[in-house]
């Protein structure tokens, strides 16, 4: 299965924010969506990625004061990317590897989505539901 697989099920909407925008307002804007990650993006390019990981380590670093720091000061820059072409084990690898639980979706140098780890985890356990029914399945048919 591929990526193309998961953006058709959560679709395909992703919330950006610029470098130079106060943490507080990314905060807020993750905490209005409901989001753990926001894509930070520079002329549409990806540039870097947000995460609440990013604010904690951020606040560990600074004994607790990110007040005034830009999204740009605590962001992963270059975030690991992937493909809607991509697979979905390459891309859990990939993650797993990176250290990253987020992860966009760029094709042809533009943003087309994100997953998460969560995602990948939800997808697999769909495949697994699916290949054990069909097994059950095949089981009943032939007994």
């Amino acid at each position: 299965m591929q990526i193309r697989s998961i953006l058709a099920e959560k679709g395909t909407d992703v919330q950006t924010i610029g470098p130079n925008v106060d943490v507080l307002v990314a905060a807020d804007q993750m905490k209005a969506h409901e989001i753990a990650a926001l894509v930070v993006t520079d002329d549409d390019a990806v540039v870097g990625l947000v995460s609440e990981r990013e604010f904690v380590r951020a606040a560990a670093a600074r004994r607790g004061s990110i007040l005034g720091l830009k999204v740009d000061d605590l962001m992963l820059k270059h975030p690991a990317t992937c493909s809607p072409d991509d697979s979905i084990t390459a891309v859990m690898e990939k993650m797993t590897s990176k250290r990253q639980r987020q992860m966009p979706v760029v094709e042809d140098d533009r943003l087309v989505g994100i997953v998460s780890i969560g995602d990948m985890v939800k997808s697999r356990l769909n495949e697994m539901e699916l290949e054990s029914r069909v097994l059950r399945d095949t089981i009943r048919t032939r007994g």
